[in-house]
């Protein structure tokens, strides 16, 4: 027969050609006739002089512009790793899985005691971010309730770009914190030129739905865009509360949301880099919490996943997070689908990977080892089937005829690896498992995280070491 060869992706569509197309126009629609308020007076001239209508703090878009920016805007993001390895590369569907940021808890491995995230478990869990090979890039993932607040976000910044090598997605309270901070990644990538060929940093922030800008956050936007460090613009509706309880309407609201601080940043400097997305869940009716478990969430995730492809933008996605208190099979069951929705629908820069617990408040190095292997398990999916001639294995077939067996085939031998083998999940018998220990899943679980806590980054430079020291003086 004919050689075949298909290589072909899973993917999931939420949405058809129509509805994303009414969704964009429905977008357009909102920033056009509703607009958004901008309590900033730069942004609010640079608005006004483009050909948008800005009365007040009130700005209202109209579509051209915001279609003009979407074409302006690179379609292509890389990021680089310390070294300057060009690592993660944000176009079309491809996936890349990461943590979270700002827990205010710290969930400790070995007592199970829940207590406030301090900077020495930031460099705790860089470390083990830096490990996990399903982790292709890092946030700080905690806030540091030991140090003092005006310089907090710097400080575990630090102990990021010190204790892992990835890219590093951060979050400022200021456009002086980001300026810190940005100073810190140039001087560990060796000068600003170095930088720029794949940066190894990404500002993240924050419209406040429904529809409004605090003004440090149009700073940092501004500030970003200035100087070229790509930006996430990535507001939080949630349907039923600070958006429309319908999921089209929540969607049409992020995307505005999101759209609104691109036309500022490619306003600004065309071109920029930027990330566009919105994290869209609900509002639990029964709790009151802003859900990061439900399906809901990865549903309206995906829609936004296609809208991103859709625009050509780089997508900021959300999976691997749980409402549930500890990493129980609550949490398994939660990131498991939400992790392969992600995948499959093709978000770039997927956030929350591993980190958050407890709707957002809680951070476990267990569960960032669980989560690693739930990526484990989504990659060896998203390969799909090879399908060619030596994959259909005709002839094999035919050889080994009704009733025989595989085992002593060289082509057993050549493929069987090609299956997903795990070091945490437990697939023996039941006798085996009892000879071996007994060890129940939490166990397993507990032991591969202390083995990856001995993980030991690559060090930074003594001199560079030193020069942090002397930039950190001046925080204060």
């Amino acid at each position: 027969m004919n050689s075949i060869n298909l290589n072909f992706k899973p993917k999931l569509h939420v949405l058809d050609a129509n509805q994303m197309e009414q969704i964009h126009m429905a977008t357009m629609e909102v920033l056009e006739r509703t607009g958004v308020r901008i309590p900033h007076p730069r942004a609010l001239e640079v608005l006004d002089g483009a050909g948008a209508r800005v009365d007040g703090d009130r700005v209202r878009i109209p579509a051209w512009l915001v279609e003009d920016a979407i074409r302006q805007a690179p379609s292509r993001i890389v990021l680089g790793k310390r070294d300057g390895t060009r690592s993660v590369f944000l176009e079309r569907d491809k996936s890349w899985f990461g943590p979270s940021l700002d827990c205010i808890d710290y969930l400790d491995p070995v007592t199970e005691a829940r207590r406030p995230f301090t900077s020495d478990d930031c460099r705790i869990t860089a470390t083990i971010a830096d490990a996990l090979p399903n982790f292709t890039w890092v946030m700080t993932i905690g806030m540091a309730a030991n140090e003092p607040a005006d310089i907090a976000d710097r400080v575990i910044a630090r102990q990021v770009l010190t204790h892992c090598e990835k890219p590093f997605v951060f979050c400022c309270k200021d456009v002086n914190s980001a300026r810190d901070i940005y100073d810190m990644a140039v001087l560990i990538a060796g000068g600003h030129e170095q930088f720029h060929k794949a940066p190894t940093l990404v500002h993240y922030s924050e419209p406040i739905s429904p529809l409004l800008y605090f003004a440090p956050a149009m700073d940092k936007i501004i500030y970003c865009a200035e100087n070229g460090i790509p930006i996430i613009n990535f507001p939080a509706p949630q349907a039923g509360s600070t958006s429309p309880a319908t999921f089209a309407g929540t969607i049409i609201q992020g995307s505005a949301e999101s759209l609104s601080g691109l036309v500022v940043a490619q306003l600004v400097r065309p071109g920029a880099p930027f990330i566009y997305g919105a994290f869209t869940t609900i509002m639990d009716m029964k709790t009151t919490i802003f859900s990061y478990g439900a399906p809901e969430m990865s549903l309206m995730v995906a829609a936004m996943s296609q809208m991103a492809q859709y625009y050509e933008l780089p997508f900021f996605g959300t999976a691997g997070c749980t409402d549930a208190k500890f990493p129980d099979p609550q949490a398994a069951a939660e990131v498991a689908f939400s992790c392969l929705s992600s995948a499959l629908s093709g978000a770039n820069l997927i956030h929350d990977a591993a980190a958050w617990i407890d709707h957002g408040s809680l951070v476990s190095p267990s569960f960032m080892v669980l989560v690693n292997e739930v990526l484990e398990m989504v990659k060896q999916y998203m390969h799909g089937i090879p399908v060619n001639e030596e994959t259909l294995a005709l002839e094999l077939i035919d050889h080994i005829g009704p009733g025989g067996h595989y085992l002593n085939e060289d082509h057993t031998r050549k493929h069987f690896r090609d299956v997903w083998y795990s070091d945490l999940f437990d697939r023996t018998i039941y006798d085996v498992w009892k000879a071996q220990g007994s060890k129940r899943f939490e166990q397993r679980l507990r032991e591969k995280t202390l083995e990856v806590m001995n993980h030991k980054p690559s060090a930074l430079a003594p001199d560079i070491s030193k020069e942090l020291d002397k930039m950190a003086r001046h925080w204060k």
